[in-house]
C-alpha cells in the first residue's frame, strides 16, 4: 500500500524475455498486486512471465498471488494489454493503479514518483515528462521530433494544455477516473495515453505532469514514427471533436466549441476561394479569402484560450 490505498500496476508485455524477469523482481514493495499481461509474445515472455511470477508469491505473506499472469489469445497492442490491466484492477477495486513498461524502462524510484500525487489525491491521473531540461538529452534526437510533435497535437485536441510527453507511458490513475473514462472503448494500438488524455478531460479529471529521467536499455522501439504520427493524428482529430461535443456542447454549453466549428470553417473557406482565385477560376478574391482565412484562425485561438481557462484548475506540474 501507498499513502494507506491499495496499489496496482500493469506490465504490459510483448517479446520482453530478456527484461521481464528483472521488472518482476525489483517491484516496489507498495504494489499490491501487479497484472502482467504478455500480449501473445514471439519468444519465451509467457514462460518468463509464469517463472517469475511463480517465484514472486512464493515469497508473498498471504494466500493472494502478488503477481498475477495474464495471456492474450491474440496480439492487441500495448493499449490493449494495458485495458486488459485496467478492467482486471477494476474487477479488484484497486484504489490506484500504475503502469510499468516490461522492458525496465520504469525504475523502481520512478514508479513512486508516478503513483504519489494520485495516492495523495492531488490528482486523479499522474503521468511522467522526460522532456524537462537535462531528463530530455537522454532521448534520441528522432524520437524529441516527433514527441514534440504529438505534444503540440494533444495539446489541442486533449485540452490539457501545460501537459508535455503524452507518450510516456509511465502512468497512475484513481479508481474514480478508471470507472468513469469509459475505459472499455480506450484505443488499444500505441496513442492509447494519447485517447485516454482526452477521455479525462472530458470527463473534468486532473492529470499531474511529473518530471522524470529517460531510461532506454538494450530494447528495440517498436514505433515508426512515419507511420505512426498521421495515425496518431487521426485518432486525435476524431477525439477532439468528440471532446467539444461531449463536454462543451451535451454536458455544458460554452460558445469555445461553436468559435472552433466556426473558424475552421472560415479558414477553411479562404484556404479553398484562394486555390481557386489561383488557378484563375470563379471565386472570392485574394484579399477576400485572406481576410476569410485569418478571421477563421482568429477564433480558433479565441477558442484555444477559452479552453485553456476551462481546464488550467485541472492541470498539475510537479517538477522539482
Amino acid at each position: 500500500m501507498y499513502n494507506d490505498k491499495t496499489i496496482a500496476a500493469v506490465i504490459p508485455a510483448y517479446n520482453e524475455e530478456p527484461f521481464i524477469g528483472e521488472v518482476l523482481e525489483t517491484l516496489p514493495e507498495f504494489i499490491d498486486r501487479a497484472y502482467v499481461i504478455d500480449d501473445r509474445s514471439t519468444d519465451d515472455t509467457w514462460g518468463e512471465i509464469q517463472r517469475k511470477a511463480e517465484a514472486v508469491n512464493e515469497e508473498g505473506e498471504t494466500t493472494l498471488d502478488r503477481v498475477v499472469p495474464i495471456r492474450h489469445a491474440e496480439n492487441k497492442g500495448v493499449g490493449g494489454a494495458i485495458k486488459t490491466g485496467y478492467l482486471h484492477a477494476l474487477d479488484d477495486e484497486m484504489e490506484v493503479t500504475t503502469v510499468i513498461a516490461g522492458d525496465g524502462q520504469t525504475e523502481p524510484d520512478i514508479v513512486e514518483r508516478i503513483v504519489r500525487p494520485v495516492a495523495e489525491e492531488k490528482a486523479e491521473y499522474s503521468k511522467g515528462n522526460r522532456l524537462l531540461g537535462a531528463e530530455r538529452r537522454d532521448m534520441p534526437l528522432f524520437r524529441q521530433v516527433g514527441n514534440f510533435t504529438l505534444t503540440l497535437i494533444t495539446k489541442i485536441a486533449s485540452g490539457y494544455w501545460k501537459i508535455m510527453d503524452p507518450q510516456n507511458g509511465s502512468t497512475a490513475i484513481s479508481y474514480e477516473a478508471l470507472d468513469k473514462v469509459g475505459i472499455e472503448e480506450m484505443y488499444e494500438d500505441y496513442g492509447y495515453c494519447n485517447d485516454l488524455l482526452v477521455r479525462l478531460n472530458a470527463k473534468n479529471m486532473r492529470v499531474a505532469d511529473v518530471k522524470r529521467r529517460a531510461v532506454y536499455k538494450d530494447e528495440e522501439s517498436d514505433i515508426d514514427y512515419k507511420t505512426y504520427i498521421p495515425k496518431v493524428s487521426g485518432l486525435l482529430l476524431k477525439d477532439f471533436l468528440w471532446r467539444l461535443r461531449v463536454k462543451y456542447l451535451i454536458r455544458d454549453f460554452h460558445p469555445l466549441a461553436l468559435f472552433y466549428y466556426v473558424g475552421a470553417a472560415s479558414a477553411g473557406a479562404g484556404v479553398l476561394s484562394a486555390l481557386k482565385a489561383a488557378l484563375d477560376r470563379e471565386g472570392t478574391s485574394r484579399g477576400t479569402s485572406l481576410v476569410l482565412f485569418v478571421v477563421g484562425w482568429l477564433f480558433m485561438l479565441l477558442a484555444m484560450v477559452f479552453d485553456m481557462e476551462e481546464s488550467e484548475d485541472l492541470e498539475v506540474l510537479l517538477y522539482d
